[in-house]
């Protein structure tokens, strides 16, 4: 599993699944970095195409506000939370979320 931006297209990299976003796609301006323990809105509740175990989810989800999701996640705090223009939520859990979401704003 791993998470990369190359300055134009962040690539996350979740067990069987890969996603490729271009920095255009992503709605910055709606990123934040939050705690799934608290905001339990935005937590996986059904798995359409992914890999769960205790602790980890990969893969395509459906959250409990019913919104779709693409997970990479290991921890629930702290967790960059990145809306596509589509309408699918990035959730990634990162050691150091403010430093990619930085390095996002500074490309587009």
């Amino acid at each position: 599993r791993s998470v990369a931006f190359d300055g134009h297209t962040l690539v996350v990299k979740a067990a069987f699944w890969t996603r490729r976003t271009p920095v255009g796609e992503l709605d910055l301006d709606g990123a934040r970095i939050v705690n799934l323990a608290e905001r339990t809105e935005l937590r996986p509740l059904l798995r359409m195409n992914g890999y769960s175990l205790p602790g980890f989810h990969a893969g395509h989800y459906r959250l409990r506000n019913t919104q779709k999701a693409f997970a990479l996640l290991t921890a629930r705090d702290p967790v960059l939370a990145v809306p596509e223009r589509g309408g699918t939520l990035l959730l990634l859990s990162l050691e150091r979320p403010q430093r990619l979401l930085d390095a996002l704003v500074s490309a587009r």
